[in-house]
């Protein structure tokens, strides 16, 4: 009788390890906590260790404000990779694991906002197969290295989070359940988890100042426009940017026609200041490299590595390696063993920075077996390395001198300001800055087809091949080009493609392909989650409706 009631006890609170169902062993739910809020989600204001946690850790409301974390504590009944075999008991554990993972769903006021299948690359082989508990930050002041946090960034900022939580009280809840990929689409369980927070945001006093459509003024060196534009929306964007939805925006400018439409600026930014665009500078290498071969100075972009280097000198030579074009790193598509959006590739630039020699590093990477050249897109910054370090051992003066020459100056742009690799060689891969009205100079010589001023500065076949994508769409972008990013913003049901240089912190430059437009925002929001789904989000939801509705 005592063994029957223990049994009816031990399945009344969940713990896994007792069901014949599990293709994987989890950890033991040992703790009383975990028991007691076993199902559950419970938000936390500190971090805490699972083993030391307590019901006094908890907190049932929140008040969002400057240095304020919030993280939440998640109890299962069983881990991931079980819950997922009772989606399918046919695939094995290495199956659930790739086919599978958590989806989330975040209601404001018991209204669904978002709902996101977690990628199955986030979390470790261990966490799903063996976690039965686990925490994740949601608000972070030291940017925790975590998918809780990207997760947090998506629906708050990109997915209508900041705007159904905003100003006053209001109920946060979040769902959790397993989701599978079949070849039918998704197959999703029953929720594991849920958990509610009290949550509150400042409601913020502005002035008219703040919200008003900002006037151009005098000295632009550029033509300006008279075409209409829809005040209303932009003074709903400069409200959401002053109250702090749209986090980090430093300026915004826009082109039409050739002409100056809008020009903002935020956060103590001004005309004046250079902005550290990050990856936008990957973006001129192209440009460069398609000068330099209307210069002649290099053949063309199909030439092989084994052109300009003696590859059998470096590490893990590969005769793979030999055939390694400059298109090859110019879409990022070669065999070197590098993925930065992979925190374990060998190539990752996290790994490269703190070496002395990053062409060196470059050079020394093994080949991905499972690569072949011009076939698979991976971004790959050390690739980029390379295109800046031939450019600059194959041009007259060196790549500084020549940029200067052929595109800068050209141009007008007279303030700017490079970074350097450790060989003191301007860095093609990021951390060029220019203010923002040279930015868009720079994206309407590309709407020029290559020409500025009645001069053609970069070939037009080249801005051609720039803007052709070599890739199907995948779930790290709509396409890709000669170090440029295809981009597709849908408003009102119809679809508008941009070629886009783009860089850490939000920080784009966006040329319309069937639109007379270049579209400029500048953004501070280095590292954090919201950084490019905000700005996505700016330019479909108020941008373009403003230009396309007067």
């Amino acid at each position: 009788m005592k063994t029957w009631v223990l049994c009816i006890i031990y399945l009344f609170i969940g713990l896994p390890f007792l069901s014949a169902q599990n293709i994987v062993t989890p950890n033991a739910i040992d703790n009383p906590i975990h028991r007691q809020y076993s199902g559950k989600i419970v938000f936390l204001s500190q971090p805490s260790d699972s083993q030391q946690i307590a019901a006094s850790d908890f907190i049932d409301s929140f008040e969002l404000k400057e240095g304020q974390p919030l993280a939440a504590r998640f109890f299962l009944a069983n881990s991931l990779t079980n819950y997922l075999h009772q989606l399918d008991q046919t695939l094995s554990v290495e199956q659930l694991i790739q086919n599978g993972n958590y989806q989330f769903s975040f209601y404001v006021d018991n209204k669904l906002i978002y709902t996101e299948n977690l990628t199955t690359g986030a979390g470790t082989v261990q966490s799903k197969n063996q976690w039965t508990q686990f925490r994740i930050p949601l608000i972070s002041i030291t940017n925790e290295d975590s998918w809780g946090r990207f997760l947090w960034g998506r629906f708050y900022y990109g997915n209508g989070g900041s705007d159904a939580l905003f100003g006053g009280k209001h109920l946060l809840k979040i769902e959790v359940r397993p989701y599978l990929k079949t070849v039918n689409g998704i197959k999703t369980g029953t929720v594991i988890a849920s958990g509610e927070l009290n949550f509150s945001t400042p409601v913020i006093q502005l002035t008219a100042k703040q919200i008003a459509l900002q006037v151009i003024q005098p000295g632009s060196n550029w033509p300006l426009s008279k075409e209409p534009l829809n005040r209303k929306k932009i003074e709903e964007l400069n409200k959401r940017i002053a109250e702090k939805r749209f986090k980090n925006i430093t300026s915004i400018a826009v082109i039409k026609n050739g002409k100056l439409l809008l020009e903002e600026y935020f956060n103590e930014a001004n005309r004046n200041t250079l902005h550290d665009t990050r990856s936008v500078g990957k973006s001129f290498a192209s440009t460069l490299t398609g000068i330099a071969i209307q210069d002649r100075y290099i053949k063309s972009e199909n030439q092989s590595l084994k052109d300009f280097y003696e590859l059998k000198k470096y590490d893990h030579y590969d005769v793979q390696k030999d055939s390694v074009t400059l298109k090859n790193l110019l879409t990022m598509s070669s065999v070197f063993d590098g993925f930065d959006f992979d925190s374990d590739s060998p190539g990752n630039e996290e790994n490269m920075y703190p070496t002395a020699n990053w062409v060196q590093f470059t050079l020394n990477l093994p080949v991905d077996r499972n690569k072949r050249n011009g076939e698979q897109w991976n971004y790959f910054t050390a690739g980029v390395v390379l295109i800046g370090d031939i450019l600059h051992q194959n041009v007259p003066g060196g790549l500084e001198t020549y940029a200067d020459q052929k595109l800068f100056h050209p141009l007008g742009i007279r303030n700017y300001k490079w970074q350097y690799t450790p060989q003191k060689v301007a860095n093609t891969a990021g951390g060029l800055q220019l203010n923002t009205l040279d930015l868009a100079r720079y994206g309407q010589l590309y709407q020029n087809k290559g020409k500025w001023n009645g001069k053609q500065l970069i070939p037009q076949s080249w801005v051609t091949k720039s803007f052709t994508n070599y890739f199907p769409e995948n779930e790290h972008n709509k396409g890709y080009g000669y170090l440029f990013w295809r981009e597709l913003f849908t408003v009102n049901g119809k679809n508008y493609e941009a070629y886009a240089c783009s860089g850490n912190g939000g920080n784009k430059i966006y040329i319309f392909q069937e639109l007379p437009l270049v579209i400029v925002i500048t953004a501070t929001a280095y590292n954090q989650s919201y950084a490019h789904s905000q700005v996505e989000k700016i330019v479909t939801e108020y941008l373009l409706p403003a230009l396309l509705n007067p």
